[in-house]
């Protein structure tokens, strides 16, 4: 792998002012390298480099449903929802020069395009998953030795949403799937996974038939709620190890899918709570207004009531409330719910 050392300074090009510069947004998309060679102008490789980005940030935030809908989108319109860009010169040793973009999509402009589309978008950045990978061969069971699937999951596309966890190998495990061979399909989840209560948990029956399609069975638990799922994939002229790779990516596909379900946002139903906040030396209004604009589900604040011992603010937000009190939280801001009553405070 080349080595790169990072030369000039940062070049920003505003789009449109009025944007947080802020490198977490849930809408930025960074790291988009472009050829050099491909052009010496720099907004021909910038338009390079907003085609690739938006097609990253949709495949994202969307559900694969929705994807084509905007994927149909005009370059012109695409542009129109970069608020500014940046480009970083790298030089690797042989001199050759490679830029790199970080593109920084308007939250505001998407939410208007994904109100007018009638689409949801998902924010599942930072999510873990348990997963366990089991192989049906010639009525045999292979989990950790002898399975294509546990050795190299985690080597197959490793730019994903989701971090998976592969447990280390268990002789609990080896006997309680040896102890349900008979009705494997059936095998409870949690006793597979009992030292990880209270995660995101999956189990992957990969039945090897030697056909043109391999049968899978995706068992899952993920925030709480158990989903279960088949999914039929087919070979096709592919090799044995690029199939097993495509086993590998279409199922990542599907928990990333199960994942966006379970936290979809829609623009066009924003929720509303109101929330006490108690005014003391920690507790700034100041700094709580500029803690909750960072989160990105956070539409608007207003304050509703004012007086020398606390105000009354009303939080206009998207998506579900547990996910706001999630986010908050790491922001060092506490709301919750007690005695008939949000309250928040800086901690």
């Amino acid at each position: 792998m080349k080595s790169f050392k990072y030369s000039l300074i940062i070049l920003v090009i505003f789009l449109k002012t009025g944007n947080v510069l802020s490198e977490k947004n849930l809408f930025n998309v960074n790291n988009i390298e472009i050829n050099n060679q491909l052009s010496s102008n720099n907004e021909i490789l910038a338009n390079k480099a907003i085609k690739k980005a938006f097609q990253n940030l949709i495949e994202r935030l969307i559900l694969d449903k929705d994807i084509a809908t905007l994927e149909r989108l005009k370059f012109n319109q695409i542009k129109e929802l970069v608020a500014y860009y940046q480009i970083l010169e790298k030089t690797n040793e042989e001199k050759d020069q490679v830029k790199s973009f970080n593109i920084f999509f308007d939250k505001d402009k998407l939410h208007d395009l994904f109100y007018q589309k009638g689409i949801l978008y998902s924010d599942i950045s930072k999510n873990e998953l348990y997963l366990l990978p089991i192989l049906k061969k010639e009525s045999q069971f292979f989990i950790y030795s002898q399975n294509y699937f546990y050795e190299k999951w985690n080597k197959i596309d490793q730019n994903e949403l989701i971090e998976f966890i592969l447990p280390i190998e268990n002789i609990e495990t080896l006997q309680k799937v040896n102890a349900n061979k008979n009705n494997i399909m059936d095998l409870d989840i949690r006793e597979i996974f009992q030292e990880y209560s209270g995660k995101n948990l999956a189990i992957v029956f990969i039945e090897d038939s030697k056909s043109s399609s391999n049968k899978i069975f995706l068992k899952t638990k993920i925030m709480g709620k158990n989903i279960n799922k088949s999914i039929i994939i087919k070979k096709g002229d592919l090799d044995e190890n690029n199939f097993n790779n495509k086993i590998i990516l279409d199922v990542k596909k599907e928990i990333t899918n199960l994942f966006k379900l379970n936290n979809l946002i829609d623009v066009r139903t924003p929720s509303f709570i109101n929330t006490e906040f108690r005014l003391n030396k920690k507790n700034n209004l100041v700094e709580l207004n500029k803690r909750m604009k960072r989160i990105e589900a956070i539409e608007n604040i207003f304050v509703r009531e004012f007086n020398n011992k606390f105000v009354i603010i009303k939080i206009k937000y998207l998506g579900k409330i547990d996910k706001i009190i999630e986010q908050l939280k790491n922001e060092k801001v506490i709301l919750r719910f007690s005695n008939d009553k949000w309250r928040i405070k800086i901690i």
